[in-house]
């Protein structure tokens, strides 16, 4: 009898990540001249997606919504102005390092550089990771001042990607966090789920578990497209530890930006237990220009949205000003 092959660790997964533009493009039939991209573009921000993720791409579709958020373009190599290295005042508002605040009573951690998934229009694209993140010696720091400030009610894990920590570094915060009774809150950042749906095991749902509090784990899903039944299966066991589950989206020009995708967005985010939050407008990071949708546009593509689902699913519409004291409403819809 033949032997059966150990099933294979997410982290092995992670490892087997496409971050060759040729060997991404050769998997999905695409032509090679896609590929000539500025050296400098990937030197500052280099491929990374993984196989789970590109196993949802149309083969020959150079316009694929969920390649066009991973595929490096020349594009990001122009400058534009008010696209910037700091977009959402992340820099100003550290407290120390790894840890930041914008808004009362909330503070953000830091957790990791790491991301499973490099999406060429990511705001912290430029973040300068190596001196802000709760790495090492900063991670006592960073618990010591939490602990100190009893007007902090909610710590939000961010990154990088929090999940992309081992069960056993991401259970030791949780129980560092659980410690502290004035946090009553916690918030989990994550695009691991959707991009490498493996990443939900055994050991990470334990450690959710545990949390004796509020949790909420905040997904990043941008297109129906994202979720497959694999991803919808984890949702729910995401579900089952007794975190509430939102997501957020960010609308990108080629990717989601018509009536009848954000609508089915919300009802297949609906459909795996996800409650459709906030819709970004795209964070001005140097580098991503051509993913801006205009504020005019936004407005209308979500008020016609709305026009043909429930209330609940309507997420708002926002943008995060730096500076600003929480996010800021997009204007009214237009009617």
């Amino acid at each position: 009898m033949a032997a059966i092959a150990p099933a294979i660790t997410w982290q092995q997964e992670l490892a087997r990540a496409y971050t060759q533009v040729s060997d991404l493009l050769h998997a999905l039939d695409l032509d090679n001249q896609l590929a000539e991209i500025p050296q400098p573009v990937l030197r500052g921000f280099p491929l990374r997606v993984p196989r789970a993720y590109v196993a949802r791409m149309r083969p020959g579709d150079p316009h694929d919504p969920l390649l066009r958020q991973v595929l490096p373009l020349a594009l990001e190599a122009d400058s534009v102005p008010g696209f910037v290295a700091d977009p959402v005042g992340d820099l100003a508002s550290i407290r120390a390092p790894g840890l930041l605040q914008k808004y009362h009573g909330r503070a953000l951690v830091v957790t990791t550089g790491a991301c499973g998934i490099h999406c060429r229009y990511c705001f912290r694209r430029e973040f300068p990771y190596q001196q802000h993140q709760a790495g090492g010696s900063q991670a006592a720091t960073i618990l010591t001042a939490i602990q100190r400030d009893t007007s902090l009610t909610e710590v939000i894990l961010s990154g990088g990607d929090p999940l992309s920590l081992s069960n056993a570094r991401l259970g030791g915060w949780l129980e560092q966090l659980a410690r502290m009774h004035h946090v009553t809150r916690l918030r989990i950042h994550t695009r691991l789920p959707v991009v490498l749906p493996k990443r939900v095991d055994g050991g990470l749902l334990a450690a959710l578990k545990q949390w004796p509090r509020q949790l909420v784990v905040v997904l990043h899903v941008n297109h129906a497209q994202e979720i497959d039944q694999e991803v919808a299966t984890v949702c729910g066991d995401l579900a089952a530890t007794g975190a509430a589950l939102l997501n957020q989206s960010v609308l990108l020009r080629g990717v989601n930006d018509s009536v009848a995708t954000l609508r089915e967005l919300s009802e297949v985010l609906f459909c795996a237990g996800v409650l459709p939050y906030y819709l970004h407008q795209l964070d001005p990071v140097a580098g991503a220009a051509h993913f801006a949708v205009s504020d005019d546009r936004a407005r209308l593509l979500l008020s016609n949205a709305a026009a043909g689902l429930p209330g609940y699913l309507v997420p708002r519409l926002v943008r995060e000003l730096p500076g600003a004291t929480a996010k800021t409403p997009v204007g009214q819809p237009v009617t």
